[in-house]
């Protein structure tokens, strides 16, 4: 755009935010430091890693428990997996009603029946590992769209999702208690976990508060952008001369509320993704070294009404394997 118009736009912009009330309100829950060693992260990319086998592979190994709750579930090896292992292990599935055809069924299975979505995509496994992230396990999640999954092997992980999904099973959606640990240190660095929405007044505190603190970048990869705070904090960053990136669904920029055209305005680097199928991720990667990422999109129904979780992990390996990916993707992004 014009530099003027840019100048005007900036000027008009910082105006309106010094008049806002920024003050952070929330109850801190269990702010006693847990501490967790031996902890491992296995992170895969879909399409490009065969995220299908790797769900499938993980749920045959399992010994005693396998609890997952799907927004959508349609891999047929999966659900073979799932019904064979239902033998031998205590297999319960919890899926949204709305995606739900009949192809798996059992006292194993109940269906999520509510006016929000339960649209989270996480497996517990054996009360000690957790897989969560972008990817809703079908055909078109695995195969098709790019997505993430990202398993770790935790303890106190595992009891929060273990908990969460016992309020999935017992038809408590969308509400509940707030996460028994929500900050875990480890030996890998710090990881912070929330469940919304009732946690995540303070996860969505975390996230603006990362960027806000944010030295040199800021990387986005997401599905649907309509939070405006989030597209708040980004101009701010931009203007303090970090350097932000932004991918989004291609299908999605031009829905309600979108941030796409106005990020755009604003002359930042946001472009629409290359896959002509769906570009599903939905992480945030500060200065290359935190990575945010779980189900929610960047909306309001995805902190304030669907049953969603997700994770902040300060590990800069980590982060550097969504760096790449992110990288990729941008790569073969445009402006449009």
């Amino acid at each position: 755009m014009p530099g003027f118009v840019k100048v005007c736009l900036i000027l008009l912009f910082l105006l309106f935010i010094s008049g806002c009330n920024n003050t952070l309100t929330g109850n801190v829950v269990n702010s006693q430091e847990h501490s967790e060693s031996g902890i491992q992260t296995e992170i895969y990319f879909c399409p490009v890693d065969d995220c299908g086998k790797i769900v499938t592979n993980l749920i045959d190994d399992a010994k005693k428990s396998v609890h997952c709750a799907f927004y959508d579930l349609d891999l047929k090896d999966l659900i073979k997996t799932l019904g064979k292992k239902s033998h031998n292990a205590d297999v319960k599935i919890v899926i949204e009603g709305s995606n739900y055809e009949g192809n798996i069924k059992g006292p194993g299975i109940k269906i999520a029946k509510a006016s929000q979505y339960m649209h989270n995509k996480f497996c517990v496994l054996d009360n000690n590992k957790v897989l969560t992230g972008s990817m809703n396990p079908t055909n078109n999640g695995a195969n098709l769209n790019n997505n993430n999954l990202i398993i770790v092997n935790s303890g106190y992980l595992a009891e929060n999702y273990e908990d969460e999904f016992d309020e999935l099973w017992n038809g408590l959606y969308a509400s509940g208690d707030n996460v028994k640990y929500r900050e875990i240190n480890t030996n890998i660095g710090l990881i912070e976990n929330y469940f919304c929405p009732e946690d995540c007044q303070e996860g969505e505190n975390s996230m603006l508060n990362l960027v806000r603190k944010a030295n040199k970048s800021v990387k986005v990869a997401i599905f649907s952008f309509t939070h405006e705070d989030l597209g708040d904090e980004l101009v701010k960053a931009d203007i303090r001369g970090l350097d932000i990136s932004v991918l989004v669904e291609r299908r999605q920029r031009n829905v309600q509320k979108s941030q796409y055209t106005r990020l755009k305005d604003f002359d930042i680097g946001i472009k629409v993704d290359g896959n002509k199928y769906n570009m599903h991720h939905k992480f945030i990667i500060i200065d290359d070294k935190i990575v945010i990422t779980g189900s929610p999109n960047f909306s309001y129904s995805g902190y304030n009404r669907n049953d969603e979780n997700f994770l902040i992990i300060y590990n800069e390996n980590l982060a550097l394997e969504f760096v790449n990916e992110f990288d990729m993707l941008f790569g073969n992004g445009e402006i449009v």
